[in-house]
């Protein structure tokens, strides 16, 4: 059979040598997956649209002769980067330079078998009837699927429902794996502590929170624990690796990959969260998770490890929050003066849980984003699923405040009751009544919370309840209503412009 005219320059390279079999390999695993966004009973299905990627570290031992040689190496994923894969040699680094290096990827299939072999003999097997032919001769073409054969007696047949194809070998240039090529200069012969880094799409990692609720609304304690998922659809198995996980937006360029980054471990001790768990670091202006024993990571798996200790009776805060005015307007070009604008609404009472990230609260770590689900034990014992949230990544020494529902026993409305409009002084008043009804055998608090949406320049003038400034447009009213009690606030806020 005829080679192809290239062939014969990969010919001329000269083998380097062997290459250690057992790898020594090392993963930071990048995610871009926004909590909730990753559909678990869709895993298969990603690929390479997986939001997320690895920087793969492979540690070898490889013997290298003197001057010039070749090195092909197979063990990469399916998914490299090969704008980003570099070899060094940790034994001679100064006398070890790279000349050149290639990414091959041209991956035997049945088309480029049959490609590769029009005017050549092959043999074809197709069943007729119970019996199962054999023809042989020369492949003149195999386009659309069907393949013509000229046999040695000089007749041409079209040839499809085939059987089998068999081809005497495999033809030059043609891999089974993707191979990395390097030309090598070495100046010292024998075995070579080496590195290959590269960056590879097809694997993401995210967390997920589980908190068990206890005690009662003056009260409130619960238990937290966390889960790292970690997925690999890289094309490419890495047994017995360090991981390492990286919380943060990593910014990358839109066009082309960055290179591979430099790790840099921030100065100070890693802040251990367990006995070969996970411990976290400072990285630059990410955190960095590096799991304290070696794991094993296949490809097409999903694995689950626990990012931190359960963390045991940590405080926290209950609150129920009525709201039933629309929201202020991220850009206001005048004030609104439609006097039917959010003039009557039935709001809902949502239901928050809160709780400070703090070492004396037995926290005090940064969270990776992520979905924190809320279990509470019912009165035969058992833990009943009562709400879900996500949180953004959580720096230690902040508050992380989830929403859990609506409540079911506290209801309520908000109509206006007054309204003027006074174009001339450029000013604006309106008077509200919000009425909440607390349903439950137990009193209750609850916070009316209420945006001030109509301009940026506000005051309120009139008030049967005392209110606290949240926000420069938010005034929270805190209550406490009686068991099948109702509470009313009112009052009258200035706008002027």
């Amino acid at each position: 059979m005829r080679n192809p005219p290239w062939f014969g320059l990969l010919a001329l390279a000269t083998s380097c040598g062997a290459i250690a079999a057992t790898p020594d390999y090392s993963l930071t695993i990048y995610s871009s997956a926004q909590p909730g966004q990753i559909s678990t009973d869709r895993l298969s299905a990603y690929g390479a649209s997986l939001p997320g990627y690895a920087l793969v570290r492979d540690g070898r031992s490889m013997t290298l002769q003197s001057g010039n040689g070749e090195l092909r190496f197979t063990d990469v994923a399916k998914r490299i980067d090969p704008t980003t894969v570099s070899f060094e040699s940790l034994t001679d680094p100064g006398g070890t330079r790279v000349i050149e290096q290639n990414y091959q990827y041209d991956l035997v299939d049945r088309e480029k078998l049959l490609e590769r072999y029009v005017g050549e003999h092959i043999a074809v097997e197709q069943m007729r009837g119970t019996e199962l032919a054999r023809i042989e001769g020369t492949l003149l073409s195999a386009a659309g699927g069907n393949l013509i054969l000229q046999q040695a007696n000089g007749e041409v047949s079209s040839i499809s429902n085939l059987t089998n194809i068999q081809f005497p070998s495999l033809p030059g240039g043609l891999i089974t794996k993707p191979t990395l090529v390097w030309l090598v200069n070495a100046q010292r012969a024998g075995a070579h502590s080496t590195r290959v880094s590269y960056q590879t799409q097809g694997m993401t990692w995210w967390s997920d929170y589980n908190i068990t609720l206890g005690g009662d609304e003056a009260n409130c304690r619960m238990d937290l624990s966390s889960w790292v998922t970690i997925v690999n659809q890289s094309g490419g198995s890495y047994a017995q690796a360090q991981l390492k996980l990286v919380a943060g937006e990593v910014n990358r360029a839109p066009a082309a990959p960055p290179p591979a980054p430099v790790m840099m471990m921030a100065k100070g001790e890693a802040s251990a969260i367990a006995d070969e768990g996970f411990a976290e670091s400072s990285l630059f202006e990410y955190h960095l998770y590096t799991l304290g024993r070696r794991s094993d990571l296949p490809d097409n798996s999903t694995k689950q490890l626990e990012l931190f200790p359960t963390a045991v009776d940590v405080a926290c805060r209950r609150e129920l929050v009525f709201t039933a005015a629309p929201q202020p307007w991220s850009y206001w070009s005048q004030p609104i003066q439609d006097q039917g604008y959010a003039a009557t609404s039935k709001g809902e009472v949502g239901a928050f849980l809160e709780f400070e990230n703090k070492e004396a609260n037995h926290m005090g770590v940064p969270l990776p984003a992520g979905r924190m689900r809320v279990n509470q034990a019912s009165e035969d014992g058992s833990l009943e699923f009562i709400g879900e949230d996500v949180i953004k990544h959580t720096p230690r020494n902040e508050t992380v405040r989830i929403k859990l529902g609506n409540s079911f026993d506290v209801v309520g409305e908000r109509r206006q009751t007054g309204f003027k409009l006074d174009s001339a002084s450029r000013t604006m008043s309106e008077t509200f009544e919000i009425s909440v009804r607390n349903r439950k055998e137990v009193s209750t608090a609850v916070t009316v919370r209420e945006y001030l949406y109509r301009w940026n320049n506000w005051k309120v003038t009139a008030k049967n309840h005392d209110f606290r400034k949240r926000d420069a447009q938010t005034i929270d009213f805190p209550l406490t209503i009686a068991a099948d009690g109702e509470a009313k606030v009112t009052y009258t806020v200035n706008y002027s412009w």
